[in-house]
């Protein structure tokens, strides 16, 4: 998958970049490499709902930023807008990196401390789980240490393999899935790409007639807005009279079709990838034996969207009765009417999470219920939703992960395991 991995996020403390009368912002249009920010749709209040109280949650999060730049270099000095490129330097040397990753940590200890104060009465969890590779280690080790004030040695970091055949008992099944490929939506997403960028190109070539523009130089502008604006404050590059709101949109919508191809409703078998971790969840948050109140995991950015079409959240299809997901995200035009829109659900340390709650609300019958959380934002279950809030009563989301199951349980025959002792299984937290 393409990505600018080192883009992103800025906390509170970054400024953010240059808005029109109508509020355009467009780090709030970088797809997958937006800065941390909860979605306004569905307009439900995120406060828990009156009469109930979470007594178990579970955080499923990518690792935060990451470094990985290359640098170019070229004359700019008669561009015509991109005339500032004559005195300006490419953010890429060691200390801009090593700022980046401390942002990345910054962005995960503010997580911890976040999380903590949401629960301030769950017990303080004895694991998190985390992928091995390095960055995923470090973000679980920032999250421990916001979380827990410094007091580092209360939690313990579970590593989890990233092997081939560890099938889905991983928190990269992907990786474990011969029939996934990291290419997945590149055709799709180059194909809209080409389209989009034709008329820039051909408007900044005007401009700079001896400089060659490539598809490739566009996206790469529209992605260091977001870079540079996380080192230095702000950027030239996110000004809207380098490229209109119009072509912001057709930026994010070029990488929601890479995302929707490679790990989302494109990909029949997306759903079997992220169906482990949410069979695994509902069964521990279930448990009124587990030993622990909070279960949090961190993984790469693959396994997010894939948990989300498990659950059935952000499907354009959803409401029509429409059967060709893929007619939903043309490759010659934007759907404006989409709702899988991953500046939206996937910018950087996007997190997913299932509360349980015991309610006593009036209107409702007193119990327990779930509740599924995108970015903070509550996101409704298509055909579960009976409960306080638009949550899920405990019998209904226990039916509705058991249907779940049953079309998108089998990982080994989705993903076309050819590998012994596989399993269809995430067992990690038992």
């Amino acid at each position: 998958m393409h990505r600018l991995s080192t883009l992103l996020l800025a906390l509170g403390s970054v400024s953010l970049a240059a808005t029109t009368s109508n509020n355009f912002n467009p780090l709030h249009h970088l797809a997958g490499i937006s800065p941390y920010f909860t979605p306004n749709a569905p307009q439900l209040d995120p406060s828990v709902p009156q009469g109930c109280n979470v007594t178990r949650a579970a955080y499923l999060l990518p690792r935060a930023i990451h470094p990985e730049l290359q640098n170019t270099t070229q004359d700019w000095s008669k561009a015509g807008r991109l005339s500032f490129l004559s005195k300006w330097s490419a953010p890429i040397t060691e200390a801009h990196i090593e700022k980046l990753t401390r942002v990345g940590l910054q962005e995960s200890l503010m997580l911890g401390i976040n999380i903590h104060d949401k629960y301030p009465y769950f017990k303080t969890p004895k694991n998190v789980w985390t992928s091995t590779a390095e960055r995923t280690v470090k973000t679980a080790q920032g999250f421990i240490l916001g979380y827990t004030g410094n007091q580092t040695t209360q939690i313990n970091v579970t590593q989890v393999g990233e092997y081939k055949h560890a099938a889905a008992n991983s928190l990269t099944p992907y990786e474990s899935c011969p029939a996934y490929s990291s290419s997945y939506g590149s055709k799709q997403s180059s194909e809209f790409v080409s389209h989009y960028t034709k008329p820039i190109i051909a408007r900044l070539q005007a401009q700079t007639p001896s400089f060659n523009f490539t598809s490739d130089d566009i996206v790469a502008m529209f992605e260091l807005c977001g870079y540079e604006t996380v080192i230095r404050g702000s950027s030239p590059f996110c000004s809207l009279d380098l490229f209109t709101a119009t072509e912001w949109l057709a930026f994010e919508y070029g990488n929601d079709l890479m995302y929707f191809h490679n790990t989302g409703y494109g990909r029949e078998l997306s759903p079997a990838i992220g169906f482990p971790w949410l069979n695994a969840t509902r069964t521990i948050l279930a448990d009124d034996s587990a030993s622990q109140d909070l279960y949090v995991s961190f993984t790469h950015r693959e396994l997010p969207p894939t948990v989300l079409t498990a659950l059935g959240l952000f499907n354009n299809s959803a409401y029509t009765g429409a059967y060709d997901v893929n007619a939903t995200m043309p490759t010659d035009s934007i759907n404006y009417g989409r709702v899988w829109k991953s500046s939206q659900i996937l910018p950087f340390l996007t997190n997913i999470a299932i509360e349980k709650m015991a309610c006593d609300s009036y209107g409702y019958e007193d119990g327990v219920y779930y509740r599924v959380l995108v970015n903070e934002g509550p996101q409704p279950l298509v055909g579960c939703r009976d409960g306080p809030g638009e949550s899920c009563s405990e019998e209904a989301f226990g039916r509705f992960v058991q249907q779940r199951g049953e079309r998108y349980g089998d990982f080994g025959k989705a993903c076309g395991v050819d590998y012994d002792n596989s399993t269809d299984v995430l067992s990690i937290y038992q």
